[in-house]
This record gives C-alpha cells, sequence and structure tokens, in this order.
C-alpha cells in the first residue's frame, strides 16, 4: 500500500496506476465510514436534545440544531460525492478531468478526493457562477 509521500514522489507516467487506484479507494472508503459516523453523531445528538427551560438556553438550542441540520446535508452531499468517485474509480474515470479528460492531479486529490474537474475548469466554472450570480 503507497504511502501520501510515496504518492506525491511517484512520476507523472504512474499516474492512476494500480497502487494509486488502491490508495484513492481505500482514501475514499475511510473518508465515507468517518462521514457516516459524523452523520450518525448528529442524528444522534437532535434526536435528543438537552431540555430548556431558559428562553435564551431554548434559542441558543434551536441555533445550534439549525447549524447541525446543515451540517448534517453537507455531509449526506459529500456521501454522494464520494460515491460518485468510487464509481468512477471502477470505470477508469477517476483523477480525470470530466470536462476535459486531463489528469487532475494528485495534489488536487489528496485535498478535495471528490473532485471531478482539473483546477483549470473548476476556476472557470467559479468565475461564471459569480457572473451570473451577479
Amino acid at each position: 500500500m503507497l504511502t501520501e509521500q510515496q504518492l506525491r514522489q511517484a512520476p507523472a507516467a504512474d499516474y492512476m496506476n494500480d497502487a494509486q487506484q488502491d490508495f484513492f479507494k481505500n482514501y475514499l472508503l475511510n473518508l465515507k465510514q468517518q462521514t457516516q459516523e459524523h452523520i450518525e453523531t448528529i442524528k444522534q445528538q437532535l434526536a435528543h436534545p438537552p431540555e430548556c427551560n431558559d428562553e435564551a438556553d431554548r434559542a441558543q438550542l434551536e441555533d445550534d440544531m439549525a447549524i447541525k441540520l446543515r451540517l448534517a446535508d453537507r455531509e449526506y452531499r459529500l456521501l454522494r460525492k464520494i460515491d460518485s468517485s468510487l464509481r468512477r474509480l471502477q470505470t477508469g474515470e477517476y483523477g480525470y478531468c470530466q470536462e476535459t479528460g486531463e489528469p487532475i492531479g494528485i495534489e488536487r486529490l489528496l485535498i478535495r478526493p471528490t473532485a471531478e474537474f482539473g483546477t483549470d475548469i473548476k476556476v472557470i466554472s467559479e468565475q461564471k457562477e459569480k457572473f451570473y450570480a451577479n
């Protein structure tokens, strides 16, 4: 099994070879497990809130619950992205930009293992979003 350091030092010709695919499969499966555990923790906290007799405490609790709900929603979206990344690993598409087919790059995948686009395409996409949002 490759280490992160070995992965970073691998020659470009080794990009997404079997060992690298195994590394990212394990990385994604670990991330999925951590995310599922975090969601379960949030669900337990939401299911068993502490009792509040004070209005200020109740307001704080409601704010905390709203934050936890938003966090759980983000975590569910992350799970879908992880599953999508695992499917792309199975089909041999993982690690390559879905728009250009170019390699996304090891560094970017280590930072964002669910990345679907290369940095250049993502920057252009974000600029378009900003332009059209205004």
